[in-house]
């Protein structure tokens, strides 16, 4: 196996998205978090989020829209913003479907120490999940409704209650570099197609499920026209463009002001007990991830501490190898919700590797499940039936079926480590084993 390079200073390696390293082996990540701490004057930023505000205070039903998933950068954001301004904004949520209990409990406890306004859209359950196995098949990213949902479903709001201001929360800058700090980052249609859809419009989706949904079943997930927006006189922001952002810090400001609780996830140390509290399939997006490009969240949060100072380079290596390369109990409801078995699953995320990772199953330990894991829905599982048409049609359209009517190597599972039934049979055995039994 290729051993992968790794930034000199902190822990990402080099199947980072965006990421690019120096002569000295450091990465652009890194080297923008050094401008943010030392170039960027934060005085004359926040000066330029006083006009803002005040430009559009007091002018509309609300003084501005905050996209809120509850978790703890929306939160600190709506928090934020109603405390130093005293602003009236319109809260909006856009429900995935994964929202965990003690989330709901801190919206609710939010909602009502804040004294906001709340709008919830949730989408049908039978499009989503559509949405998820064929983004899934399509990127190795089942998350296609969640990012196009939660960036577009807030800007139809904006224009159906004319309230042309949306601040959102962290900058990407922040993690990636498609966006510096040095730019005030408009969060709008540019960004949404450089890295939010993943390369797929919705009007890709409506093709490739080929007359399974309609294409107004797919407005929620579509960003609204660019004319639509420009009569409304839209302004579509970070708020961390204007002030800098430190999650840690931020998280422990809202759990002393709002009673915001954190909570277990999965595969994730718990000195991050902040840190996408959200969304209860986030184990296994954090799983394809490690199936992709070698590393997973670990690896993203130890990077942010270094950044900060509050952790060595030695102890981050650390808490990779105890806390990633683990299977997340959450797979199994993942696959029931997309039909998928679990080989099938294994080679579909493989297929999508970012070079030069090369995933090898048979490392792959058990991860151990949360506290509130047996209160997750279990309902709504795609037919088996369902999925296979989907499954069949990616396959046919992406050359992994000939004309024999054989199965490509690929259907076959002559992946790294998995090379025949019983090598599939002892992988499941082993990393879908009694997860409780696992010490962490």
């Amino acid at each position: 196996m290729t051993e992968m390079k790794i930034c000199k200073s902190c822990v990402l390696p080099e199947t980072h998205e965006t990421i690019v390293f120096d002569d000295l082996g450091v990465c652009n990540i890194c080297h923008q978090h050094e401008r943010k701490q030392t170039a960027i004057d934060w005085e004359s930023q926040k000066k330029q989020l006083d006009e803002l505000i005040a430009s559009y205070r007091g002018q509309y039903d609300y003084d501005c829209i905050v996209p809120f998933s509850g978790g703890k950068d929306s939160t600190w954001t709506l928090y934020y913003l109603v405390k130093e301004y005293g602003i009236k904004p319109l809260v909006v949520r856009f429900d995935h479907g994964f929202l965990r209990p003690n989330l709901i409990e801190n919206t609710g406890r939010t909602l009502r120490k804040l004294g906001v306004d709340f709008h919830q859209f949730t989408p049908n359950w039978k499009v989503v999940r559509k949405l998820m196995l064929q983004s899934f098949l399509e990127k190795g990213d089942f998350c296609w409704h969640c990012h196009t949902g939660i960036f577009s479903y807030p800007m139809w709001v904006a224009i159906r209650y004319e309230v042309p201001l949306i601040i959102w929360g962290e900058p990407s800058a922040e993690y990636t570099a498609y966006y510096s700090y040095e730019q005030l980052e408009e969060v709008d249609e540019k960004r949404f197609n450089r890295y939010i859809n993943l390369g797929i419009t919705a009007q890709d989706m409506l093709v490739r499920l080929e007359g399974t949904v309609e294409e107004r079943d797919l407005k929620p997930f579509t960003y609204p026209p660019l004319k639509q927006l420009r009569k409304l006189g839209y302004r579509s922001v970070c708020l961390g463009s204007f002030i800098p952002w430190d999650a840690k810090r931020q998280a422990q400001i809202i759990k002393e002001e709002l009673d915001w609780k954190g909570d277990e996830v999965e595969n994730v140390p718990p000195g991050y007990d902040y840190e996408k509290i959200e969304c209860y399939m986030q184990g296994v997006r954090d799983y394809i991830k490690y199936i992709k490009r070698g590393y997973s969240r670990p690896s993203h949060l130890a990077s942010l501490d270094i950044r900060n100072h509050r952790m060595s380079r030695e102890e981050a290596l650390k808490l990779i190898e105890e806390y990633e390369g683990k299977r997340p109990p959450s797979l199994d409801l993942f696959l029931d919700f997309v039909g998928l078995s679990e080989e099938e699953f294994i080679q579909i995320a493989i297929s999508h590797a970012v070079s030069p990772y090369q995933h090898d199953p048979s490392k792959i330990k058990p991860g151990k499940k949360v506290h509130d894991f047996e209160q997750w829905s279990r309902d709504g599982a795609m037919p088996r039936e369902e999925a296979e048409v989907q499954l069949h049609r990616w396959q046919l359209r992406n050359g992994h079926h000939n004309g024999n009517g054989r199965h490509s190597e690929m259907q076959e599972g002559r992946v790294r480590g998995i090379e025949s039934p019983t090598d599939i049979d002892n992988y499941q055995k082993s990393a879908s084993g009694n997860p409780d039994e696992s010490a962490i």
